[in-house]
């Protein structure tokens, strides 16, 4: 990663005030670096092209993932499983540190970190102590062995990334909401939210079932549901699953069609949801779901901490903080750093998020070094500090994009 010279931000004004600083009301004056105060366009959060890549890569990455497996009965034998690894290097871990580097390495919390130590400093210590103290101790210190510990962290995983990502949907729908000018509508809120965590959560469970995925083996096969069953009943379930997404997806959109301003924005997130969970129901290789589901995750919320972090208030008299303002007031570096330390971090976290049978990426770039992690005295640690890095995701998520709150809306003014 190549070095970016710190550069004098917080000189003073004509006035005699900083930029950021506070006006008499009380309200930031929150210059907007140049960087973030391009042109934008309309119910777009950037502009058609920017949308289309970073929060709408649902409508492109089906069709890609679709055309690079056809042919090919294993996916991870086919040309898809070299985009895959490709996104998980880069975006992977890079999504799942954007919440915390806004949290902690940009100006524009600051004032937050301030007044909640609770949420963003108390709690977040309390996670990640909790992880240690569950994974570290041996199979005889507690009641559970460490394989049923893992087990029991897996499961509220499983809960908890599945909330976490219809959130997601359902944030994405209402910036474009805001954006058409109509922040003020309950109704379309709460079709929102129904649509995002009903097509985009509870329906997710059900594809994750009907395939099979490996998470789905492990969390819940066995003792929970019974694998065969799955099987038997596999061909109705697809056949429910589909008639309610094509219901949700309908309702929206004729919701939509009614509004006194239709967000073409808003018309696409719905279809691109729509299809990549069509694409669970009607697929038996569940690589296909799960590269595209996660791939858009990643990509937006990677897109969404670079808005966010562009716009924050020029930096203090701090060498630190003034290198950080200047790759934060720089989207592409904000990428290029997370992007570094996604790869950096990748063979470290794949320790507690791969299955021992699945495909470790991090092989394929740091070769035997990321399988002696897998095989030295560090799992414990590694798998308390992959569930750590997981959970606080979760967490600071909902901190910083909780945009009901107005020091929330502050901070994360470059979205609004």
């Amino acid at each position: 990663m190549h070095s970016l010279a710190a550069t004098k931000i917080a000189r003073r004004s004509p006035r005699g005030k900083r930029p950021g600083s506070r006006n008499d009301s009380g309200s930031p004056l929150a210059a907007t670096p140049a960087a973030c105060s391009g042109k934008t366009h309309g119910s777009w959060v950037r502009g058609p092209a920017w949308d289309a890549f970073w929060l709408q890569s649902a409508l492109w990455l089906a069709p890609l993932a679709l055309l690079l497996a056809d042919g090919y009965d294993d996916p991870g034998e086919s040309p898809l499983d070299w985009l895959v690894f490709g996104l998980t290097a880069v975006f992977w871990i890079s999504h799942r540190l954007g919440s915390t580097w806004l949290a902690y390495a940009t100006t524009a919390y600051r004032p937050l970190l301030r007044a909640e130590r609770a949420r963003f400093v108390v709690i977040p210590i309390v996670i990640a102590a909790a992880c240690f103290a569950i994974l570290l101790p041996g199979d005889d210190a507690l009641p559970l062995t460490r394989s049923q510990r893992v087990l029991a962290l897996a499961t509220l995983d499983f809960v908890l990334v599945t909330y976490h990502f219809a959130a997601q949907h359902f944030g994405v729908l209402s910036l474009y909401r805001i954006r058409s000018g109509r922040s003020a509508d309950v109704w379309t809120r709460r079709l929102d939210r129904i649509f995002a965590f009903g097509a985009g959560g509870a329906l997710v469970v059900l594809v994750e079932a009907v395939l099979q995925t490996t998470l789905f083996q492990d969390v819940w096969a066995g003792p929970w549901i019974d694998p065969a069953w799955m099987d038997d009943w596999s061909g109705l379930l697809r056949a429910v699953a589909t008639t309610m997404v094509v219901a949700l997806t309908l309702g929206l959109l004729a919701a939509e069609a009614r509004a006194s301003s239709i967000s073409l924005p808003r018309v696409l997130y719905v279809a691109g949801v729509a299809v990549m969970v069509s694409v669970g129901l009607h697929t038996d290789r569940p690589m296909l779901f799960v590269a595209v589901w996660s791939a858009q995750h990643w990509l937006a919320a990677t897109a969404l901490a670079t808005r966010v972090a562009c716009a924050e208030p020029a930096a203090p008299y701090s060498h630190v903080r003034q290198l950080l303002h200047a790759v934060n007031r720089r989207p592409w570096a904000l990428v290029l750093v997370l992007g570094v330390l996604s790869v950096a971090l990748l063979p470290v976290m794949e320790v507690e998020a791969i299955a021992s049978d699945g495909t470790y990426y991090g092989d394929r770039i740091f070769g035997t070094f990321a399988v002696a992690l897998r095989e030295s005295e560090w799992v414990p640690a590694l798998l308390a500090l992959g569930f750590t890095t997981g959970f606080l995701h979760y967490w600071l998520d909902r901190a910083v994009y909780r945009l009901s709150r107005p020091a929330v809306r502050i901070a994360a003014r470059g979205l609004l």
